[in-house]
């Protein structure tokens, strides 16, 4: 069988895994998950305890989580090395010190706002301060990360690897809690530039935004989550 991804939305971190997926090019399917709703429903935690997307159901029917874990599981299937490299090479020692990188420290630092603007019952103060030491994290981890930026058009190469795919479902999140101008972080803002016009990546967004994306053809449709939960989720 093809692989099923459970990705998010809105603004779901495994966006850029689904242009990882097309990247890759092997066959693959879907399934869009509502991160607000249906993903609050008791019998997500079926497919996964932590409530979180990304999930993805393996060729095998296992339920594998945590996007470094999908990531690592694309890399070793990756023969022809489109979305990685040699494992003993520098550029993978590279690919997976950013991996690392982006999946903690950066995106944590957007937790603080998250919780913000999920709060229920809403407390303005706690939201505030909140707010505050969530935009301070995610200035300094823009810091760190503009830093860590080459010469390469892509963040290790002159293509776009499975670093990039885990960035950019990442990186809008500066937009969407409007913590500063993307501008402010120049090398960055041209990445994320560059990242966003790649066909995969607005493939990925088109489908997480529900429109219709044919993509490279590697997409094998969507899954409704019943039916994924019903096949793979446990009992």
């Amino acid at each position: 069988m093809e692989p099923i991804l459970i990705y998010g939305f809105p603004a779901g971190s495994s966006m850029g895994l689904v242009a990882a997926l097309e990247w890759l090019g092997h066959s693959y399917r879907l399934c869009r998950v509502d991160m607000l709703g249906e993903m609050r429903e008791p019998s997500y935690r079926r497919l996964n305890p932590r409530v979180e997307t990304p999930a993805l159901i393996t060729d095998r029917g296992d339920v594998l989580t945590e996007t470094m874990a999908i990531a690592a599981w694309l890399e070793a299937r990756d023969t022809k090395r489109r979305v990685s490299f040699d494992p003993l090479s520098r550029e993978a020692e590279r690919m997976h010190q950013l991996m690392a990188f982006i999946n903690t420290g950066f995106t944590g630092a957007f937790g603080p706002l998250w919780a913000a603007m999920e709060m229920q019952p809403p407390n303005p103060a706690m939201q505030s301060a909140l707010r505050e030491w969530g935009s301070e994290s995610v200035i300094e981890r823009h810091d760190r990360l503009e830093e860590m930026i080459g010469d390469t058009r892509f963040l290790i190469a002159d293509q776009p690897t499975l670093a990039d795919g885990i960035l950019i479902g990442v990186a809008r999140w500066l937009d969407f809690h409007q913590v500063a101008d993307k501008a402010r972080w120049p090398k960055l803002a041209a990445l994320r530039t560059r990242i966003e016009a790649d066909p995969a990546v607005i493939h990925a967004a088109s489908l997480e935004n529900g429109e219709m994306s044919p993509g490279n053809g590697a997409c094998r449709g969507h899954v409704p989550l019943t039916e994924v939960i019903d096949r793979f989720g446990s009992k």
